[in-house]
Formats: structure tokens, C-alpha cells, sequence
């Protein structure tokens, strides 16, 4: 039954976005299939997916017990603050205060989480920002140190 609700779902979100994506137009064109394409086919083929989700037959759904589920939801939390925290903390700090607790949901120590945070941190945003060329916001603390 829940794989039938989370299928309704899905093709309510479907729906809606390729309602949304149908009508996307961009001012200055240089693909020939224009902006919309993407979208809507992402998201038909989201339907189609959501469709055979519920027509399709399957065992009882076995949930995870009630740890499992309040570990997932921590992770969950943990990461949506990190999307929060992107743009006012900076990639450093923000990947820093991350890491620990995802770290900690694994198995490590404290030590090893604050190391490994650490060493993520600062060797993702190099790599990124200086090697690969990708923008990454630095943060007010982090911007007088880097240049």
C-alpha cells in the first residue's frame, strides 16, 4: 500500500512539473530543442515510473525499526542544514560542520570525525576552487585568508 501512496505522489509531482516545464522559454535560443525539453522529459519519464509503482504488485513493505528510521531522519536534517548553511558559512566551514555529525552516524570518533572533516573540507574546496575552476563560496572568515 505505501509503494501505491508514494507512486500517487510521484505523479503528482510529475504532473506538476511538466506543467511548470512545458512552458519554460528562454529570451535568446542556441539549442534547436529549446529550454523546456529537459524538464519534461525527466519528468515523463517520472510519471511512467510513478505509473508502474502502482499498478505493479509487491510483498508487504518490511520498514526498517524505529532507530533506523529517527538515523535516517537525522542524516536527512543534517544535510538540509547543510544546504542552508552553504552560502552564509562559506564550503569550508559549512563541509566542516557536515561532515562530523555524518561521521558520527557511521561509527567514527570524535577524532576521527573532526579529522576527517577537516581534511574533506579544505582538499575538496582546493580541488574545486583552485584545480577544477568551480565557484564555491568561500565564506566572510575564509575569503581574507584564500585571496
Amino acid at each position: 500500500m505505501s509503494e501505491r501512496i508514494f507512486g500517487a505522489m510521484l505523479l503528482l509531482l510529475s504532473i506538476a512539473g511538466v506543467y511548470i516545464g512545458w512552458d519554460l522559454k528562454a529570451p535568446v535560443s542556441y539549442e534547436p530543442v529549446g529550454p523546456n525539453t529537459f524538464p519534461v522529459l525527466v519528468f515523463s519519464l517520472l510519471a511512467l515510473c510513478a505509473v508502474g509503482l502502482m499498478v505493479t504488485q509487491r510483498s508487504p513493505t518490511q520498514w526498517p525499526p524505529a532507530h533506523v528510521l529517527r538515523r535516517i531522519l537525522g542524516m536527512f536534517l543534517v544535510i538540509l542544514a547543510y544546504a542552508w548553511l552553504f552560502d552564509r558559512l562559506g564550503f569550508v566551514l559549512s563541509t566542516f560542520l557536515m561532515t562530523i555529525p555524518l561521521a558520527r552516524a557511521f561509527g567514527s570518533t570524535w577524532m576521527q570525525a573532526v579529522a576527517g572533516a577537516l581534511g574533506m573540507s579544505l582538499s575538496f574546496y582546493f580541488i574545486f576552487d583552485r584545480l577544477l575552476d568551480v565557484a564555491l563560496p568561500a565564506g566572510r572568515w575564509l575569503k581574507p585568508l584564500l585571496g
